[in-house]
């Protein structure tokens, strides 16, 4: 109660004062001859006047006349009307610009409301429209001068009482670079803004924003640190690896800070601290955010029944995230590891908790995925709708070793969820398919292969849209070379790396999920979607980016050492087949690779079979039909391929 009366004492002075210059605006009131009719010195007017100096002095009477019979309820109805509009709330201190444009639309409305009011009674008293008009403008120029400088007053304020402010720049252009100034301009942040730099907008150099000065990259790093003496350049979280990282080497070598800052947008608004974090291999390799339809992948699971298989592994469990934000019916959270259920049923017990999912059912479960009694147990209990299959055994040399458990796993637990879907009719299948299926050259890349043929074959008879996705690794992911060269670095080295040539195409694990939900929006019964993994990246740059990002150096504190390449290894990965170089693109990061029948459908089924009953053999057979089955069915693509080619050929 007392800011309100604080709040309505000085909105009275600002009316007050401001109706009392309105009319000596317009009626050419002297300040003297206003001090002298206030104190009661003037009553009437001198015998000398005549003419037009009378009829002046008089109208300065009436004015001053209107004045005292008008200034309670003028400054009474804008009064109100500050109340009934809350604006006395509006922090003025932390004024933005829709704060300005509340107090001048309210001074607007003040001002047509008094017309009215005249015009409706005739009790009112009578106010010219000069008036009128003069004490709208200075009503509002008065509202925003006292909201900019209480904002003004306490910046210097603060500034001045923290002297100790540190000395930033800013790596960002456009709206990016202004959102970012205006969060550290509010005051509240410890770090003082000395310079921007337009990684774009090149013909900018020496402009300002928001007082700040404007330099171009092409000034270089060096000078701008030296004209600005910062100690820190801050870069938005969401601007692409590909323009972090020279940003990144160049401040390593200088020996400034560098962190990512999140964007007001990407965060809740409002007077927040903004939170820097270090830069992250993740970061280094990010690219521009994919423009998805979410619309199409709204109606593909609001309200069903989803089904994530290998949900507790790094993209199935990252699937379960993203299809929560969309509102399912029912999510089937399926994998055999105990332990990483455990792990995911309280990650989403918290995010419940909190606000950050919805509130869609969630089945956790602990099955295999050859357990075919389990699995059609499931299939008839829930009757899942779409089906996201991201169980698999993944890791190369370890499948090496261990033929039975990746075709036990990735084929014969494949065949199983998809003889399922078949059966119950489910509407959307998407596997999660991998580059190693290309041409494989190991057993985990073979039994890939023959479970994207045992879907295609099922795919041509079935009502169920049975959809294949192709893509290459994820950063991050458990056990792969990230969290590998992380630990290696963590125990002083050295970093090893297969061979210095090997190349990898590389996807963060949130995009490489939004891509594959947006294939199952637009992909058909029978496809392979292969997703655009940008350029391959050498595994030796990317070790040498985390041994830099750790705050280390190559050579001299952490080296690198070659090994030669592990069993079933390829120096280079490759995304598609012969009969897939001509795939059309039907999304900015998403091929459809063109349909080739490989063999007939029942010859995938019956070398299945086969393959299931030799794993009671040993793991020479086991590979030795394997590999036949591989080869049979690269041999078939390679031939499509050519045919293809030709029909190309003769139709252009």
């Amino acid at each position: 109660m007392a800011r309100l009366a604080i709040a309505v004492c000085c909105y009275a002075a600002i009316f007050s004062v401001v109706f009392l210059l309105s009319i000596m605006l317009r009626f050419d009131i002297e300040p003297m001859f206003m001090v002298r009719a206030v104190s009661g010195e003037l009553i009437v007017a001198p015998q000398d006047l005549a003419g037009r100096e009378l009829f002046e002095f008089e109208q300065k009477l009436y004015a001053l006349a209107v004045f005292r019979n008008a200034i309670i309820p003028v400054v009474l109805l804008k009064i109100a009307v500050v109340l009934f509009s809350r604006d006395w709330r509006r922090h003025l201190r932390y004024s933005s610009i829709q704060d300005l444009a509340w107090s001048a639309g309210l001074c607007v409305f003040c001002g047509v409301l008094l017309a009215a009011t005249q015009l409706a009674r005739e009790t009112m008293p009578q106010i010219s429209r000069g008036v009128l008009f003069i004490d709208t403008v200075l009503s509002t120029l008065a509202l925003l001068s006292t909201r900019v400088m209480a904002n003004l007053l306490r910046t210097q304020w603060y500034r001045m009482h923290n002297p100790g402010a540190r000395r930033v720049l800013i790596y960002a252009s456009g709206g990016d670079a202004a959102a970012l100034l205006s969060s550290l301009q509010s005051g509240d942040s410890a770090l003082k803004v000395v310079g921007i730099i337009s990684p774009v907008e090149v013909r900018r150099n020496g402009g300002l924003m928001r007082g700040v000065r404007v330099y171009g990259v092409e000034t270089g790093l060096p000078e701008i640190l030296r004209r600005t003496s910062a100690e820190m350049v801050l870069i938005p979280s969401r601007l692409p690896g590909r323009s972090v990282r020279p940003v990144i080497e160049s401040c390593q070598e200088l020996g400034v800070e560098t962190h990512l800052i999140p964007l007001p947008d990407e965060i809740p608004s409002g007077r927040f601290e903004l939170r820097m974090r270090d830069i992250t291999i993740d970061d280094l390799l990010r690219r521009e955010p994919n423009q998805l339809n979410l619309d199409a992948i709204r109606k593909l699971c609001a309200g069903r029944v989803v089904l994530v298989t290998g949900a507790a592994g790094s993209i199935g469990s990252e699937v379960c995230r993203q299809v929560l934000q969309f509102n399912p019916c029912k999510l089937l959270l399926l994998d055999q590891s105990e332990f990483g259920i455990f792990q995911l049923e309280q990650e989403f017990r918290d995010l419940r908790q909190s606000g950050g999912i919805g509130n869609a059912v969630s089945e956790f479960i602990v099955e295999d995925i050859t357990d075919e009694t389990s699995m059609g147990r499931l299939f008839m209990q829930h009757r899942p709708e779409v089906v996201f299959h991201a169980a698999a055994y993944k890791h190369v040399p370890l499948m090496e070793s261990n033929p039975h458990g990746a075709v036990r796993n990735n084929v014969i637990g494949t065949r199983v969820i998809t003889d399922l879907a078949d059966r119950y009719r489910v509407d959307r299948f998407v596997m999660i398919s991998t580059d190693k299926a290309v041409r494989p050259t190991n057993v985990m890349g073979a039994t890939k292969l023959v479970a994207e043929e045992y879907l295609a074959s099922v795919a041509r008879r079935s009502q169920t849209q049975f959809i294949t996705v192709r893509f290459g690794n994820v950063l991050n992911s458990a056990g792969s070379v990230v969290p590998t060269f992380r630990r290696q670095i963590e125990q002083g080295g050295p970093v090893t790396v297969t061979d210095p040539m090997m190349q990898r195409y590389f996807m963060t694990i949130p995009e490489a999920v939004q891509l594959v939900l947006q294939s199952a929006t637009i992909g058909n019964g029978g496809d392979i979607l292969i997703l655009d993994m940008g350029e391959p990246v050498r595994i030796v740059e990317l070790a040498k980016d985390m041994i830099r990002l750790s705050g280390q150096r190559y050579p001299d504190d952490i080296d690198i050492v070659f090994t030669g390449l592990r069993p079933g290894e390829k120096m280079y990965e490759e995304l598609f087949y012969e009969t897939e170089h001509q795939a059309a693109r039907i999304h900015e990061k998403i091929f459809r690779a063109p349909r080739a029948v490989r063999g007939e459908s029942g010859l995938i089924v019956s070398e299945i079979n086969q393959l299931e009953q030799t794993l009671g053999s040993g793991r020479d057979e086991v590979r030795s039909l394997l590999w036949r089955i591989a080869d049979r069915i690269v041999a078939e693509s390679s031939a499509a391929g050519v045919e293809i080619e030709h029909s190309l050929r003769a139709a252009a």
